[in-house]
């Protein structure tokens, strides 16, 4: 695994890049925002772990504007800003994944390790449809009745992952853990907000194609043809 880490602290950087080395992965460390953009939107990484405090820029305009820029690796966010608008703000401008300092090595490793283990989009299927909405997966592109959809990182792999669960009824849990790659329950409504926000996006002033499941999760379906 190569791994961009973008850390101004000396120390925490050292500990980081030892421990990553000692398991045989590969590191490069930058302490200014600006080289960890510069490389980061020139070379290939499996991972990047960004702090959000940096000197020049900080983190979350590093993400912002490589995910603009359509840099798809996935990005973990390491910091002391750990309150839920925090978190929330850093997933929102294109975060995978966001730990707290202080932390523990070896989760830090295991949530890297997940990041990096996810596929790449080349499977065989290239556009997802379900009723007038189409996801093109090599494009990444939304429309709907034809219509262009402008989405967010987030919100095109949450529409994604309910157009390849379509007619089932997906969970909470199972949203954080195929969407957010999280296994345990953050404790803020992300989920809600952005199935809020798609729906807003892919069904205003249409036939409704995401519903609600009360008690149970969301369910992304055509709607069913007229008799």
């Amino acid at each position: 695994m190569r791994i961009l880490l973008i850390e101004d602290d000396a120390e925490t950087a050292a500990y980081i890049a030892r421990g990553f080395r000692e398991h045989g992965h590969a590191v490069d460390h930058r302490t200014e925002a600006c080289d960890g953009l510069a490389a980061g939107g020139a070379e290939n990484f499996d991972v990047m772990i960004v702090d959000r405090m940096l000197p020049g820029m900080d983190g979350l305009s590093v993400v912002k504007t490589l995910r603009g820029g359509g840099v798809k690796t996935p990005i973990l966010f390491l910091t002391t800003m750990t309150g839920i608008d925090d978190r929330v703000e850093g997933l929102n401008a294109g975060g995978d994944d966001y730990l707290a300092k202080p932390f523990d090595f070896f989760e830090l490793l295991a949530r890297a390790n997940a990041l990096a283990r996810r596929p790449p989009l080349t499977g065989h299927v290239l556009e997802l449809r379900v009723g007038d909405l189409e996801l093109n997966l090599l494009k990444r592109e939304v429309r709907r009745g034809g219509q262009p959809i402008d989405l967010q990182q987030k919100e095109f792999q949450l529409l994604e992952f309910l157009m390849r669960h379509a007619g089932h009824v997906v969970t909470r849990t199972m949203l954080l853990e195929g969407v957010w790659n999280y296994h345990f329950d953050p404790k803020t409504n992300i989920v809600e907000t952005h199935i809020s926000r798609l729906r807003s996006k892919i069904d205003k002033g249409r036939v409704e194609l995401l519903h609600t499941i009360r008690g149970s999760g969301y369910c992304l379906r055509a709607p069913a043809a007229a008799s």
